[in-house]
């Protein structure tokens, strides 16, 4: 979920009608940049969104000279009489541009082919995000993660020298709610990198590709949006005359283009090697998963060894093979520990690899089941994939393990380099890379890294984004195999539920996308299932089984209705989640509590005895900046609640006071206590 006020997606799929602006119907007068040079001619489509309130790219380019018209639907691209087809940004959230560019991409091609520039500034809020009108070889796909940050790269090309820089930045002091990239291009081959969201250059917003004669430029920019519909400017001076000038080196661009002289196109290859890591995922009381992408070419250094030392000197080596499979990615598996420990270790190639510097991490193992403890635990969904201190506020709060529930990272794509480069990026993130390298963390999905927004099983690039998924995690288990057995594996398989006990603590991490609708539940065939069988017999033989004083059922999904438009909520599938909650009463399971995130907003919601003891469901969201007060919504179970950026939940669990005490607390980065819940082991359902 994210934003309404400065994110799309809730109003997409919401249904808001959708309007094209309207262009002036007579072309502004032709204007000329010298004696000789006829003014470049533009056709324009583009889109008043809902959510900016903004347009600005026909009258941005008829003050840079331009001679521009409305793009002609009726015609292709080769028929507009014009030397620039110009699509403003978010015109991909309304049917006419989605359309054209699929009726008419041979004619956008042979359009480009023979010197034509195609300027695409779409977004990337939608499903399929490949740019899929661009000729092979060049590609260019859309993926998550806003910024308000663009940085030059290629600092002599025409369409980058003219823009100030301030203090390493262009497109500087806009208005604040209307982002200069939504989102940016995850994948590209064959096209150039002139602009970039971070200084690395990893994260481009405007892509040059050559094509006969003429060029694609695909971009993430909203710098465009800098009118109202009366005309006037919603965004300060400076940030227009940033516009403008972008604008009139376009102007010239396309000049130089239509003239044979625009500079050639030498395509900046994709990052492939990048080191990450490591990662702490699955520890319990004997043994450890540990995870890392090296960074070093498998066919030179397949072989690792990871070393494992406690405080006392006790030393555990476990070995690993590096391969392409995995997206260059290792699994170490470590057994032979003791509950309780903490563990220090070195993740190394057992070949020489010069200039190689060692992996280090730490842990603890889990508390000896059924022995007092304490264990204080982390849990967040709806995470930055920027720098931020949230991560290191979690450690700072004394959690021992984390969880992410899910939308950890945004992908919203289907694409197999999008989700695995979304990944990298999200694990990158140096307060966050401090965190999982320092003690467990497991993982589910929601919709965001399944494949966007409210999307359910249906989605047919879930094994793309399952494939990235275990690319980058260390669970105990992913989902099941063709066996219908947990499978623990990074291989194929069938969803990514899981379940881990720390102690007093049980956690099982459902998987409500990979089934959800696929077919008829179990429960009532006349209904679409959400967990599927395997899932649902899996959960209710690890629910019975379990001794964990306390056990959190969560999903990224939020247990009740939204209460907007959108299904991806438990309220759609109510008759598998009675059969979890008969489950519990039926068979007297005590200790059980329900987790969800999602919605950017944190609750804490009582049902009463719904399991034959109060049960509660605790919501935690976001980790990152962007709240959705509208979903707030009063509730009769609603006892706390709060629209609070960079929050997360810190879940103590205590077996060495009587009766045993579980209380969670919800923190923001700064470390307010937002709300707190605390309950007993009692109030649970144990016997006082």
């Amino acid at each position: 979920m994210t934003n309404e006020g400065i994110h799309r997606r809730s109003f997409v799929v919401g249904g808001v009608a959708t309007t094209l602006t309207a262009l002036a119907a007579t072309p502004a007068p032709a204007q000329t940049t010298n004696a000789d040079t006829p003014a470049p001619r533009a056709a324009v489509l583009e889109f008043r969104d809902p959510w900016t309130r903004a347009t600005g790219l026909a009258e941005l380019l008829r003050r840079a000279g331009f001679s521009v018209t409305t793009l002609d639907l009726t015609q292709p691209a080769t028929a507009q009489e014009a030397d620039l087809i110009a699509f403003g940004s978010f015109t991909n959230n309304d049917a006419p541009y989605t359309t054209y560019v699929a009726e008419h991409a041979a004619s956008l091609g042979a359009f480009v082919k023979d010197g034509g520039v195609v300027l695409d500034l779409a977004q990337s809020d939608q499903l399929g995000a490949n740019v899929s009108y661009l000729p092979s070889p060049l590609r260019a796909v859309r993926t998550d993660t806003d910024y308000d940050t663009v940085h030059p790269v290629a600092t002599g090309h025409p369409l980058v020298s003219a823009l100030p820089v301030t203090s390493g930045r262009v497109f500087t002091g806009r208005a604040a709610g209307v982002r200069v990239s939504w989102e940016t291009l995850g994948a590209w081959q064959g096209m150039r990198v002139l602009l970039a969201c971070t200084t690395t250059g990893s994260s481009p917003c405007l892509l040059e590709g050559a094509h006969g004669s003429g060029r694609f430029l695909v971009s993430s920019l909203s710098v465009d949006k800098c009118f109202d519909s009366a005309g006037a400017a919603i965004q300060p001076e400076a940030a227009v005359k940033d516009s403008v000038t972008f604008a009139t080196a376009l102007a010239g661009y396309v000049t130089q283009v239509r003239a044979g002289t625009a500079p050639a196109v030498v395509p900046t290859p994709m990052p492939s090697q990048t080191s990450v890591g490591p990662l702490v995922g699955h520890v319990d009381e004997v043994s450890a998963r540990i995870w890392a992408r090296p960074g070093l070419d498998p066919a030179a250094h397949p072989d690792w060894q990871c070393a494992v030392r406690s405080a006392s000197g006790r030393s555990v080596t476990a070995t690993g093979r590096l391969t392409t499979a995995n997206d260059q990615t290792l699994l170490l598996d470590v057994t032979g520990l003791t509950a309780d420990t903490e563990y220090e270790f070195t993740i190394t190639p057992t070949s020489d690899a010069a200039g190689f510097t060692p992996l280090t991490g730490s842990f603890t193992t889990a508390p000896k089941a059924g022995q007092p403890a304490v264990v204080t635990m982390g849990m967040g969904s709806c995470a930055p994939s920027t720098p931020n201190t949230v991560w290191t506020r979690i450690q700072d709060e004394g959690c021992d393990s984390f969880v992410l529930l899910g939308d950890t990272p945004y992908i919203d794509s289907g694409d197999l380099a999008v989700a695995r480069t979304a990944h990298r990026t999200f694990l990158m993130q140096p307060e966050l890379a401090r965190l999982v390298a320092s003690m467990p963390v497991w993982g589910t999905w929601d919709d965001h890294d399944f494949g966007g927004n409210g999307i359910d099983g249906s989605f047919a690039g879930k094994t793309n984004t399952r494939t990235a998924f275990v690319d980058h995690r260390a669970n105990a288990t992913f989902g099941h195999g063709d066996d219908d057995k947990p499978l623990t594996a990074r291989t194929a398989g069938q969803g990514l539920y899981t379940s881990f006990r720390r102690g007093p603590v049980e956690v099982f991490l459902l998987d409500p996308r990979w089934f959800s609708n696929t077919g008829a539940s179990w429960t009532d065939g006349t209904k679409p299932t959400c967990l599927g069988k395997v899932q649902w017999e899996w959960l209710r033989s690890k629910l019975t089984s379990s001794t964990a004083t306390f056990k959190a059922i969560a999903t990224g999904m939020i247990w009740d209705d939204k209460g907007n438009s959108e299904s991806d909520d438990w309220a759609t599938y109510q008759h598998e989640k009675d059969a979890i909650l008969d489950l519990i009463k039926n068979e007297g399971i005590p200790g059980c509590f329900l987790i969800g995130g999602d919605i950017h907003v944190s609750r804490a919601l009582n049902y009463g005895p719904r399991v034959g003891y109060d049960l509660w469901q605790y919501i935690v969201s976001p980790l990152h900046e962007r709240t959705i007060p509208s979903l707030n919504i009063p509730h009769p179970s609603l006892v706390h609640s709060a629209v609070e950026p960079h929050v997360f939940l810190k879940l103590v669990a205590d077996t060495t006071v009587s009766p045993a005490t579980l209380t969670a607390t919800w923190i923001n980065r700064e470390g307010k206590q937002i709300f707190k819940v605390s309950r007993t082991a009692t109030d649970l359902g144990h016997p006082a």
